[in-house]
């Protein structure tokens, strides 16, 4: 049996695209058995339609409007992907910051995120746009994409791989943008495969002991 990838989104899923086309491709030995997103009406979610994945929303909103805390909408999201009996799970562009309530109930199932910077640079959102924004003012010459553990400080996990990608002087921001996404969708891949492969190992030398 395939190992199962629960992918977390919150718009237009072009690194769930990624994910997709490469377990069709039998470059990623995995299946994804559930995507969700807290966004409703994203690309992504018509991408995992279109290749057959069943598809969740999980709005923040009503809950605040319903005077329901992030905590219990982040219990709640964790056990919509627990019940998917996930091996891996994956943030792919997921504008939400995950609290205790939800790391909590993962303790050995591996979850992963993607962030458009160096380790310890541009953490948060409108990375790319900040490292443009420093680049112009000469405070930095390149950027890059990372694959992280995700723990309770955002973007602050162990880096899992780290690409550095170049910023040219005649680049605007929707070129650096195109060049750091086409980074993202070769990094995100293998780094669910370096996680997988990982957690194979771990689970035959545990049941070999």
């Amino acid at each position: 049996m395939a190992p199962r990838v629960v992918v977390l989104i919150s718009g237009t899923g072009s690194n769930l695209q990624a994910l997709i086309d490469a377990i069709a491709a039998g470059s990623l030995k995995a299946e994804i058995p559930l995507v969700i997103s807290n966004r409703s009406k994203v690309f992504g979610l018509e991408r995992a339609e279109k290749a057959g994945i069943p598809t969740k929303v999980l709005a923040l909103k009503p809950y605040t409007t319903a005077g329901k805390s992030r905590i219990q909408y982040d219990a709640d999201l964790a056990q919509l992907i627990v019940a998917a009996k996930p091996d891996l799970v994956v943030l792919a562009g997921f504008m939400h910051i995950l609290s205790p309530a939800f790391l909590d109930q993962f303790p050995t199932t591996p979850l992963i995120n993607l962030h458009p910077a160096l380790p310890g640079q541009f953490d948060g959102a409108r990375a790319i746009e900040r490292a443009f924004e420093a680049y112009q003012k000469g405070e930095i010459k390149h950027t890059g994409v990372m694959v992280h553990r995700v723990i309770q400080e955002v973007d602050g996990g162990e880096p899992l791989l780290v690409e550095q990608v170049e910023i040219k002087p005649e680049d605007d921001l929707a070129a650096l943008q195109e060049r750091i996404h086409s980074v993202e969708h070769v990094l995100l891949v293998k780094g669910a495969a370096l996680v997988l492969e990982q957690e194979a190992i771990k689970k035959n030398n545990s049941t070999s002991a």
